[in-house]
């Protein structure tokens, strides 16, 4: 096998959430170009349909569940999906999740438990109903593994960023625990995100200034593309990651420090009720 070959991923069938654009979108056509057909789901089934389009373009075929993805129930059903339309399940992304910032005192216990539930909860319901599908072809040489896109908030501390940071840590931690209970049949790993140009974080880079905090603030001078992040879930999930479980791999322009300060002030006084 050439060293090129080891990133192939010919005739795996893989879930992808969250895949209606951004992130979740490059890396579903990633995966199809490396070889791999793919099951898709986000809630908006026209965003779907183009991304189905290009896997179809990569010539891999693509199955699209158009699902509100923060019900377990609904994420979960997407191993099953994957199994029934192609008799195998092979590779899991859990890519779905995020939380808007928020100030401290604006984070109550909910907003604590939404971030967790959305974040965490989706992603183990998805690799749980996975688990046992994929060890029905454990063994047959083709790579059995879960990924799941954390963010450089999990590892660093910023202002505003308690729920969302507490949950992507707790993501990154499950991935490190799910390897030990999956192995050695099955891979899981994650990928720390730094700011990548999607549509989520184009509201503040549509901003000169703010666009210009996050490149100056990030040590290879640029905003991320979500290809920079498929492409890291690409070597996690091919055989050219096999000897890499329980890792969590750092895609983030080598920030060692939130390259988006939120300028929330400090607590006065009389906001503590003193």
């Amino acid at each position: 096998m050439s060293i090129l070959d080891r990133f192939r991923l010919t005739d795996h069938v893989a879930v992808v959430t969250g895949a209606g654009r951004g992130i979740g979108a490059a890396t579903a056509v990633a995966l199809a170009e490396a070889g791999a057909d793919v099951v898709i789901s986000s809630r908006t089934e026209s965003q779907l349909a183009d991304v189905a389009a290009r896997v179809e373009a990569a010539g891999r075929r693509a199955v699209v569940v158009p699902a509100d993805l923060a019900h377990t129930e609904e994420v979960a059903g997407l191993a099953e999906r994957a199994y029934d339309a192609f008799g195998r399940l092979d590779v899991v992304v859990n890519n779905v999740g995020g939380t808007i910032p928020n100030a401290f005192l604006d984070t109550d216990v909910a907003y604590l438990e939404e971030a967790f539930h959305f974040n965490v909860a989706t992603a183990h319901a998805l690799s749980r109903a996975a688990a046992p599908l994929m060890l029905r072809s454990a063994g047959d040489g083709r790579q059995k593994s879960i990924t799941s896109i954390s963010s450089a908030m999990g590892r660093l501390a910023g202002r505003g960023y308690l729920a969302y940071g507490t949950a992507k840590a707790a993501l990154a931690h499950w991935s490190r625990l799910a390897a030990t209970d999956l192995s050695p049949q099955i891979r899981v790993n994650g990928v720390f995100v730094g700011s990548v140009m999607t549509s989520a974080l184009e509201f503040v880079a549509g901003v000169p200034e703010t666009k210009a905090q996050l490149e100056q603030a990030t040590p290879l001078g640029r905003i991320g593309e979500a290809e920079d992040i498929a492409a890291a879930v690409v070597y996690l999930a091919s055989p050219a990651g096999k000897y890499v479980t329980g890792k969590m791999l750092e895609v983030d322009g080598g920030i060692q420090e939130p390259n988006l300060d939120l300028r929330l002030p400090d607590l006065r006084p009389e906001v503590n009720g003193a």
